[in-house]
């Protein structure tokens, strides 16, 4: 069965949250202030009474920007739950037994993850149709997911994709499933702008997607232990000799006039031995 039209705060909660902030801010100015100013160009009675009526239009202005609040806070909410969906799954089981809206999610979380644009067109379904629409690079992608594991998607699921590629004039097509598929459908997207992801393939990307998101913090390289240099000296230790004379110890002394250092007796003036 397939989902309805959506409205402009229905799209606006697919978006990222801060553009509804900024669509916000940007409505309330030109509801509170854009109008009057408008009109206040403008000649007429209608045109004068709507250039003074900022102070009416504040209400409607407060109103529209709390409701692109709320949806920013939605749309806050619904990537957390998109990231925690994908961050839990670990195997082909988990895969299977998430609902089919959950599936679609998923695969549009690993397309995220991979640097694209996703948009949840709301043209598919449980029964199939156009699911995601990924964007990169300007190149324009149609995804159907097909949450199939004991069944194969058969050729005329990948028929009706190509025939959809044709019709909105897209770049690609990508089906993805938890099971395979069938030989006819593998034979049918050689050499055409599909990919056909299996579930080991979908399996693949979400675990990389998982690794993508763990940006690990580089640890900080200690710095270099600088070690105290020592420097091995001798410790002379010189000895005074006896004197020559009197056999007494000698002192060191200086000649002042000569500048030059000698030996003395200790006993000087009993003793004039030198060395």
């Amino acid at each position: 069965m397939g989902r309805g039209r959506r409205g402009f705060f229905d799209d606006l909660i697919k978006l990222p949250w801060p553009v509804a902030l900024i669509v916000g801010v940007i409505g309330y100015a030109g509801i509170r202030h854009g109008v009057p100013a408008f009109f206040a160009r403008q000649d007429g009675p209608y045109a004068n009474a709507l250039a003074n009526a900022s102070a009416s239009l504040a209400p409607l202005a407060w109103i529209f920007l709390a409701a692109c609040t709320l949806c920013a806070l939605v749309a806050f909410v619904n990537a957390r739950k998109r990231r925690r969906l994908l961050d839990t799954r670990t195997g082909l089981d988990s895969l299977a037994a998430i609902g089919w809206r959950d599936f679609e999610r998923l695969v549009g979380e690993a397309f995220r993850r991979q640097g694209y644009s996703v948009e949840e067109t709301g043209l598919g379904g449980a029964d199939g149709g156009i699911d995601l629409i990924l964007r990169k690079r300007g190149q324009r992608t149609l995804v159907q997911c097909k949450q199939w594991r004991r069944e194969k998607v058969p050729v005329n699921v990948v028929r009706e994709m190509y025939g959809l590629l044709a019709h909105h004039g897209a770049h690609a097509v990508r089906i993805a499933t938890v099971g395979g598929f069938t030989q006819d459908a593998a034979r049918f997207a050689v050499g055409k702008p599909i990919e056909l992801i299996d579930g080991a393939t979908l399996l693949a990307m979400i675990r990389e997607g998982q690794n993508a998101d763990r940006i690990p913090v580089p640890t900080p390289m200690p710095a270099p232990r600088i070690e105290p240099a020592f420097t091995s000296a001798t410790l002379t230790v010189t000895t005074a000799p006896d004197c020559p004379r009197c056999g007494s110890a000698m002192v060191e002394r200086t000649n002042h006039r000569a500048n030059n250092t000698f030996w003395g007796c200790t006993t000087f003036p009993a003793c004039r031995g030198t060395r």
